[in-house]
């Protein structure tokens, strides 16, 4: 019989499987000896979620500047609209990232959209605005994955990438 030759795909599965189970395991005794910590108290928040819950809520502001630049009507809506939707999409990958409680410790608006920025007057927002609200957002995501999981760090940098790619990309939305 002919013995199959491994690929290195399928070795390097197995070792990343057999690295996650080490981790899980070597994380599965706690502070009480019994598999699990001690509770001291109230938890403190993760600063992942802290973070994550911070990037959405600055998503959720350009979001909101986008649909205000896009009122109907306007002759830009049609343009914006690809825009917003990649917005609302990274919005929803990272409230995925968020964990599950029964009573959240930060509530997320599920009425009104937030208000575009404190200092936003109401009515018309340029594309000019909405360029700049990108080059922030995008400046600041480097910053941001420092002491971040590879898997939110990737995510962040894939963001920051679009974000970015919007700056440049309105400048041909009219």
């Amino acid at each position: 019989m002919r013995q199959r030759a491994v690929s290195r795909r399928a070795v390097l599965r197995g070792t990343a499987a057999g690295a996650v189970a080490a981790a899980v395991a070597g994380c599965s005794t706690g502070q009480n000896g019994q598999g699990g910590t001690a509770p001291s108290g109230p938890a403190t928040p993760d600063p992942e979620t802290i973070l994550v819950t911070k990037v959405i809520a600055d998503k959720e502001r350009i979001v909101a500047l986008y649909r205000q630049a896009a009122a109907p009507g306007s002759k830009a809506a049609a343009g914006l609209l690809p825009f917003q939707r990649r917005h609302e999409a990274h919005i929803a990958e990272l409230r995925r990232r968020l964990p599950r409680s029964p009573m959240p410790a930060t509530p997320t608006p599920s009425g009104p959209t937030p208000s575009p920025t404190g200092s936003a007057s109401p009515g018309k927002i340029s594309i000019g605005r909405l360029r700049e609200a990108e080059r922030k957002a995008a400046a600041t995501r480097p910053r941001q994955i420092g002491d971040v999981s590879p898997a939110l760090a990737q995510l962040l940098a894939c963001i920051g990438a679009c974000e970015a790619a919007h700056a440049a990309a309105l400048a041909r939305v009219s």
